[in-house]
């Protein structure tokens, strides 16, 4: 991860509330977690000098580490439209991964047209644990598609995501994390040291933290 560009992300994603940090009021997760931050990378879509910058560096890094694929996939729904953007900028096929196959029609899982045998990087918005992100890489190989990688924009780097992406030996790389972020708020008062402190002890053990 490039340091520089990684506080950048950080700095444009706390700007337009695409992140929100609030350890005096927390926010509730759909897991029933308690979290002092809040992540919806959609809202850079809304946002055209935003949108081009996390598409021109999400691309550079896809052709610096593996060269240009065959194709580029994002993870339903939230990577979709980034996705997209950084296919256009490579000029390459887009598909798109469903958390699970539609019960109806074609029954299709992977949305798109993918050739076998095709090297594929795909794109995420945002790291949690990990686990829907890789459900998207496992439909990919089981379509035959070679995955080379997936870059996001985002990750909170919670330790059972490095140990799930380790497990299943997949590249992640992401555009910015919770450390930048974390810097980047206390470089520029969004946080004090005492919040900076409770931003720390929830990334330590989120699931249990406030309870």
């Amino acid at each position: 991860m490039n340091k520089d560009t990684a506080k950048k992300t950080a700095e444009l994603l706390l700007k337009i509330k695409a992140i929100k940090l609030q350890p005096t009021e927390p926010f509730t997760w759909a897991s029933g977690w308690k979290s002092p931050i809040y992540c919806d990378n959609r809202a850079t879509l809304s946002f055209p000098q935003i949108r081009t910058f996390i598409r021109q560096e999400m691309a550079t890094l896809i052709i610096e580490k593996y060269g240009k694929p065959d194709v580029i996939a994002g993870v339903a729904t939230g990577a979709i439209a980034i996705g997209v953007l950084v296919a256009e900028e490579l000029g390459v096929p887009f598909v798109y991964v469903r958390p699970e196959a539609k019960k109806h029609g074609r029954q299709n899982q992977v949305e798109g047209v993918l050739e076998s045998g095709s090297n594929v990087v795909v794109i995420e918005d945002l790291i949690s644990t990990g686990k829907s992100s890789l459900n998207a890489v496992k439909a990919l190989k089981e379509a035959n598609a070679t995955v080379k990688g997936m870059i996001a924009i985002f990750s909170y780097g919670f330790a059972i995501a490095d140990e799930n992406f380790k497990k299943d030996n997949i590249d992640l790389t992401t555009l910015s994390n919770y450390e930048s972020l974390l810097e980047q708020a206390v470089d520029t008062n969004y946080i004090s040291e005492k919040e900076l402190k409770t931003l720390n002890d929830w990334r330590e053990n989120p699931s249990v933290w406030n309870q």
